[in-house]
């Protein structure tokens, strides 16, 4: 099987409406690849879970009237403190299963949307409940514990993001 290279989506994607379902459905989440040029090679930010302290990228649910983009962008805030600029193209999407808090596990898919970090900030929502650290693409594939966002962090190339 030869190397996959990422691919983007080209629809423009819009607000979302949201609609009551039943939480033993597979749910949807944004998630934030947060990167950063350093002498011209790309760097992804990932972040420690509260509870395993894996590493991960940002993500959260999804948010009545906002984009998907805005809704990882937010994400990469309160988790991390990112301050940036999301892209509203979807890179690709990951599963994986969401411990709640009532000891239940929710199956979850994550798609991923690309976050240009401009600065990260020193105090912000989560600051102290988790850890962030940069690292090269295919070091962050190797530190998160989902094939298929491995797979996305691996052969993330932001300058197919420019239009």
């Amino acid at each position: 099987m030869g190397q996959r290279r990422m691919t983007l989506q080209n629809t423009r994607q819009l607000p979302l409406k949201l609609r009551a379902s039943h939480k033993s459905d597979v749910r949807t989440q944004f998630a934030a690849l947060c990167y950063r040029l350093n002498n011209g090679k790309p760097e992804i930010l990932l972040i420690t879970s509260r509870g395993s302290k894996r590493w991960i990228v940002p993500k959260g649910w999804p948010m009545h009237g906002v984009t998907p983009g805005e809704a990882a962008l937010q994400e990469a805030w309160e988790e991390a403190g990112v301050q940036g600029k999301a892209i509203e193209r979807c890179l690709g999407l990951y599963s994986y299963p969401k411990d709640l808090e009532d000891g239940t596990t929710l199956p979850c898919v994550a798609m991923v949307y690309p976050v240009r970090v401009k600065a990260l900030a020193h105090d912000y929502p989560e600051a102290g409940q988790r850890r962030r650290k940069w690292f090269s693409p295919k070091k962050a594939a190797a530190k998160v514990s989902e094939p298929e966002l491995g797979q996305i962090l691996r052969t993330f190339d932001p300058g197919l993001l420019r239009p």
